[in-house]
C-alpha cells in the first residue's frame, strides 16, 4: 500500500490537472448541460413549432411531395426572402400534415396534405439548440458540407469530461487513503 506522502503528491498532481484542464473546457460543459435541458424540455419550454392538423374534414388524396415542396419554396422565397433550400420533410400521416424544414435557416412551413393549404411557418429554435448543442453550429455558420468541427467538438469535450471524471474520483479517493494510512500508523 502507497505511503500517505506518496498519495498526497499524487492528490496535489491530480488537482493541478482537473485544474487546468477544466479552465478551457468549463464554458464548453455548461453549454452542453443547458442546451441538455432545453432539449429535453422543448416541447414544455415552447422551443419547436406546435404540430397542426388537417382542417379537411373527410381524408382523400394527399397532394404530391413535390407540390409540398414547390408551395413551401415559393413562400419562403417570394414572401420571406429567404433561402429555398430544403433539408427535410417530415410527413405527419396521422395528423394529415407535412412539416418542410430549410437547410439554411430554422424555418419550419407545415402544410396541411391534402390541400397543400400553410397552416404554420414558425422557427424552429430546437433545431438551433441541437446545433450548438452539438457543436455543428460552427458547421452551419460556415455552411460547411461536412461534420468537422461537431467531431471536433464532441470528441474534446468527451474526452475532457471522461479526464475530470477519472480525475475527480481520485480527487476523492487519495484523501481517503491518506486518512486511512495515517489512521493505520497511529495505532
Amino acid at each position: 500500500m502507497p505511503n500517505s506522502s506518496k498519495l498526497a503528491r499524487n492528490t496535489r498532481i491530480n488537482r493541478r490537472i482537473h485544474k487546468w484542464l477544466s479552465l478551457p473546457f468549463v464554458a464548453f460543459m455548461l453549454m452542453i448541460g443547458v442546451t441538455a435541458i432545453l432539449l429535453a424540455w422543448k416541447k414544455e419550454a415552447g422551443l419547436i413549432p406546435k404540430t397542426q392538423k388537417t382542417k379537411v374534414e373527410q381524408l382523400g388524396e394527399w397532394i404530391s411531395l413535390e407540390e409540398m415542396i414547390a408551395v413551401s419554396q415559393r413562400i419562403m422565397g417570394d414572401s420571406l426572402r429567404k433561402s429555398t433550400l430544403i433539408d427535410r420533410v417530415d410527413v405527419r400521416p396521422e395528423k394529415g400534415i407535412a412539416k418542410v424544414i430549410f437547410k439554411h435557416h430554422f424555418t419550419e412551413i407545415q402544410l396541411d396534405g391534402y390541400t397543400g393549404e400553410v397552416l404554420s411557418i414558425a422557427q424552429r429554435n430546437s433545431d438551433l439548440i441541437e446545433k450548438i448543442h452539438d457543436g455543428s453550429i460552427v458547421d452551419f455558420l460556415l455552411q460547411s458540407s461536412n461534420e468537422n468541427s461537431k467531431i471536433l467538438y464532441s470528441t474534446l469535450t468527451s474526452l475532457a469530461l471522461i479526464g475530470f471524471s477519472v480525475s475527480g474520483f481520485y480527487l476523492w479517493y487519495y484523501p481517503k487513503k491518506i486518512k486511512q494510512a495515517k489512521f493505520k500508523r497511529v495505532e
